[in-house]
């Protein structure tokens, strides 16, 4: 039993004890996560993995961090905690696999108002089930207690992921050619971006988010805190297949921002509005908000929640690990890097 207490640090609005509580509480989460090469458990001062580097010549770590951002705001008002941990992983593993990389361990960071136990474990829930769909282990993370600074009710959800890739499966840009096919895996809703932009089109300090809406067949609620897809397993599985060219994220800046990322100079991806499933949500927030379709194609992912760049010749059998994926584009020369027609 922990006899750490300190009167004085609970009377300036830190309670200790509640950190402790909640480490207990959070345990069983985080074990789900434990996969091979993890050493240490959760408490120390530093997380412990032995990575299995069997098979690699030359083993590259390879990093991602990133956060909720106010998409956590939608949690708080609707008192719903257990999905936003999920979102945190996405955002990081999902970045990482951009690069061919494999997540191997997660670390979270928590600021939070006031610390409450049990609101603590549910939020590190939602980050051990992330870990799970991608695979990687939760080793550590830090709840820190911020009276004073932040309300008490409030929280900011944020971490990092360590993934490995050997140095020759490292996704190279300058492979991309022209005749290449932009495959788009969909996604399950707005994910994590542009949630500035979503609060103020629907006013949901002011809206009845459990209200359901016919358009989007749910709450509006439900919709907004709809988890961000995991691709990170059926991205690898394409991956052992070849003929990936580049791989982007669609995050913050949506179509325009991301998928020249991964594209040389002179190549432009043409993409096909037409191809693309776009959701209901999309459309409404842009019906309420008059937002023009460029501002939509450059805020949100509008559907696509990934696209792989990849040689026609293999599309096919790239397609047959990914049966979700559609085809919404191609690679043609060109100095402005997208055109979406």
């Amino acid at each position: 039993m922990n006899n750490s207490h300190s009167a004085s640090y609970a009377a300036a609005g830190v309670n200790i004890e509640a950190g402790y509580e909640g480490v207990r509480l959070m345990k069983q989460h985080v074990e789900r996560t434990f996969i091979p090469g993890v050493v240490s458990d959760i408490g120390g001062f530093g997380g412990l993995f032995a990575p299995q580097l069997g098979g690699m010549k030359e083993p590259v770590l390879v990093s991602g961090t990133d956060g909720v951002g106010t998409k956590q705001r939608i949690a708080q008002l609707l008192g719903k905690h257990d999905t936003v941990g999920i979102d945190c992983v996405a955002m990081c593993v999902n970045d990482i696999v951009c690069c061919g990389a494999k997540p191997l361990f997660f670390l979270d960071y928590i600021a939070i108002g006031r610390n409450e136990p049990e609101k603590v474990a549910t939020l590190v829930s939602g980050v051990a089930e992330g870990c799970v769909q991608a695979g990687c282990a939760l080793i550590g993370g830090e709840t820190a207690e911020h009276p004073g600074t932040m309300q008490p009710d409030d929280y900011d959800l944020a971490g990092f992921a360590v993934g490995i890739v050997d140095k020759e499966k490292i996704l190279d840009r300058n492979s991309v050619c022209e005749g290449d096919v932009v495959l788009g895996l969909p996604s399950s809703g707005i994910h994590s971006n542009g949630y500035s932009l979503v609060r103020k089109v629907f006013d949901v300090e002011h809206a009845d988010l459990g209200a359901s809406v016919d358009e989007l067949g749910m709450s509006l609620g439900e919709a907004l805190l709809t988890p961000t897809k995991i691709y990170v397993k059926p991205v690898l599985a394409a991956l052992e297949i070849g003929g990936i060219h580049g791989i982007s994220h669609i995050t913050g800046g949506g179509f325009y921002e991301n998928i020249p990322r991964c594209l040389p100079a002179g190549c432009q991806a043409r993409i096909e509005k037409a191809a693309i499933p776009v959701p209901a949500v999309f459309r409404l927030i842009q019906e309420r908000g008059a937002i023009p379709e460029r501002d939509m194609f450059n805020t949100f992912n509008m559907g696509i929640g990934m696209s792989l760049v990849v040689a026609r010749e293999s599309a096919d059998r790239i397609c047959s690990v990914l049966p979700d994926a559609v085809v919404i584009g191609e690679i043609a020369p060109g100095d402005e890097p997208i055109v979406i027609c």
